[in-house]
């Protein structure tokens, strides 16, 4: 297996976590899990998105969490953005690092975004501009990369095209969501593998969802083909609000502890994950599909009862 010696995690929670939780959470709740993230030495946050309110009221207080954490120095900040006009209120904030998200799917984006994939990408030239005028960093995640809910496969040609399109405007990361859990390990290390060789020196960041059970196994795959960079959701919680059964990010604390058992380095710290797995869990009111939250870690040790 030719695997790295360390990965970089990029927390959700925030984000794609919560938009689907019938609770919305305050800011100071908000602002408690980045503390508590924070004592994880997690660095990678993104912290909400600029979306409007009616269509996602769990993101409303994005901005006013970021004027509280904006300068805590050992996060790197990311917003997720669906437009110029959220690209625009980045901006009002001070937000220095943006996540533009469309689909390869047409029809996936005409429910998320009601545009088509082409014209996100005509919008992508204008959210460029906005951003260099801005000093803001720009990347941008394609949902919808490895299948969609309304139109089954997606061709991988489809993908590189519009990857081609997005490479011409310079964009720091790349991300390849799973946005339903439709990926399979040998799908995602032969498409992670051709968009490598085709495109060398782009950097790729990958999204995966555990809606079927194969979060962990994707990224093994991800890993075998050459990404170091993952997403993943504190609890397991998450999905798009705008996809049939995309409920289930893969869990933050289930990925840094296969990895902390395969010998790969995080950084980040599982036992305080846990706990802040453990205080999302109070938070939110309901269970999290964290396997790592019940079962315990690996390595722990039980003793014998006498009836043994």
């Amino acid at each position: 297996m030719k695997l790295p010696n360390r990965v970089t995690i990029n927390e959700v929670i925030l984000r794609d976590g919560i938009q689907l939780e019938d609770k919305i959470l305050t800011v100071e709740d908000k602002q408690e899990l980045v503390n508590l993230l924070l004592e994880a030495n997690l660095t990678n946050l993104e912290f909400g998105s600029f979306v409007h309110p009616k269509a996602v009221p769990q993101m409303a207080n994005s901005g006013e969490l970021y004027e509280l954490i904006k300068e805590q120095k050992a996060l790197n900040l990311v917003a997720l953005i669906p437009n110029l006009k959220g690209a625009e209120t980045a901006a009002t904030h001070g937000v220095k690092r943006v996540n533009f998200v469309f689909s390869a799917s047409n029809t996936h984006n005409l429910q998320n975004v009601r545009q088509t994939t082409e014209q996100s990408l005509e919008r992508l030239k204008d959210i460029k501009e906005l951003c260099k005028e801005n000093e803001m960093n720009l990347e941008v995640s394609i949902a919808t990369s490895f299948g969609c809910p309304f139109e089954g496969e997606v061709p991988l040609n489809r993908v590189k095209e519009i990857v081609n399109k997005v490479t011409e405007l310079d964009v720091n990361v790349i991300t390849f969501a799973d946005t339903t859990g439709m990926a399979n390990p040998k799908q995602v290390y032969k498409f992670v593998a051709e968009m490598k060789r085709t495109f060398p020196k782009q950097s790729f960041n990958l999204h995966f969802h555990n809606t079927r059970g194969m979060g962990l196994s994707n990224i093994l795959a991800g890993m075998e083909a050459g990404i170091t960079s993952f997403d993943a959701s504190l609890g397991g919680l998450g999905g798009c609000p705008f996809a049939p059964g995309a409920t289930g990010n893969v869990c933050t604390e289930d990925v840094v502890h296969m990895l902390h058992n395969m010998g790969i380095e995080t950084g980040i710290n599982l036992d305080h994950l846990i706990e802040a797995s453990k205080r999302l869990k109070e938070m939110i009111g309901h269970d999290l599909s964290s396997y790592v939250l019940k079962a315990g870690k690996s390595d722990r040790k039980y003793s014998v009862s006498a009836e043994v």
